[in-house]
């Protein structure tokens, strides 16, 4: 039995589609915690966070919007996760994805303090690497991995708790990356599962080769689930489409696969605009993944010693 907090994100600035303010709501509405309960765990609803009014910011790009703030909700996460950190299994509920600048902080300073390596699974479309420097478009949910990885170039977010190592990263389902993206990715060694290593190679293989490093480290993992993870004839909701996501069984089979291993430790739900939906579609099918997450299994299948 696990302890998941819930923990509103209604971040709607760090994209120019609104409607991700009422993600959290919708997550609510679509029966999340009934979902939780019902596998045996117990669920607390932390409400929603609210941050601090922004400040008087800016930086040196002039297609970076909502500085101030997506610094202020950084902030605002970065407090609220880590304090969750102590007490069970935080799930953040966006909201779009620039709200993992503040949760990746939150979690990467609880395993610091804990003396433990942070290890991050970013189930995406896109990389979400640019930094306030690089950015084209302005839109500051295409950071967060590269704040988490210590690229500079952030001032003045807050300097982030004990960057990840390169190492301790793999994104998967990735898509779409823009030029500027790739050449700094090219610098790394995070693993980059695209879509079509999946292809050539299946789902399974990665993720377990990932997650069999994670347990050698004895890791902390945050897993970071974006709506465009999946095929968007699956789930519509969201302002990023990408064609070509996982199907519905790939997505389940993550999910399965993560709660297996026993090793997630936080988990956000990003880029859901219930706006965008079709009579609640895409939230179910979200709530349905996190409850594979966290144990529901149409068979469950005994060990057998041959």
């Amino acid at each position: 039995m696990t302890h998941c907090i819930l923990i509103g994100a209604p971040v709607d600035e760090g994209q120019r589609r609104p409607g991700c303010l009422m993600g959290p709501a919708a997550y609510r509405v679509a029966g999340l915690a009934s979902t939780l309960a019902a596998l045996g765990h117990t669920v607390e609803d932390r409400g929603d966070v609210a941050p601090a009014p922004g400040r008087d910011q800016a930086c040196a790009n002039p297609a970076v919007h909502h500085l101030p703030e997506i610094v202020a909700w950084t902030e605002a996460l970065a407090a609220a996760g880590a304090t969750a950190m102590e007490d069970g299994l935080p799930i953040f509920l966006g909201g779009d994805h620039a709200l993992a600048l503040g949760t990746l902080a939150g979690v990467a300073a609880h395993a610091h303090a804990a003396g433990r390596p942070q290890f991050v699974l970013w189930l995406d479309a896109h990389a979400d690497f640019h930094t306030l420097e690089t950015s084209v478009s302005g839109n500051l949910h295409g950071t967060p991995m590269a704040y988490a990885a210590g690229r500079p170039g952030f001032d003045p977010f807050p300097p982030f708790p004990a960057p990840i190592p390169a190492e301790n990263i793999c994104m998967f389902g990735i898509r779409s990356v823009d030029p500027a993206e790739l050449s700094a990715l090219r610098e790394t060694e995070i693993t980059v599962n695209d879509m079509r290593v999946l292809d050539e190679h299946g789902i399974v293989a990665p993720l377990r080769a990932f997650l069999d490093r994670v347990r050698a480290a004895q890791g902390l993992l945050h897993v970071s689930l974006d709506v465009d993870f999946l095929d968007p004839s699956l789930a519509p909701a969201v302002g990023t489409t990408v064609p070509g996501g996982t199907t519905f069984r790939e997505a389940h089979l993550v999910c399965e696969l993560l709660h297996d291993s026993g090793l997630m430790t936080s988990l956000d739900l990003v880029e859901l605009n219930p706006f965008l939906d079709e009579r609640g579609r895409t939230a179910k099918l979200m709530v349905d993944l996190v409850g594979s997450l966290m144990g529901r299994k149409v068979f469950d299948r005994p060990t057998r010693s041959y």
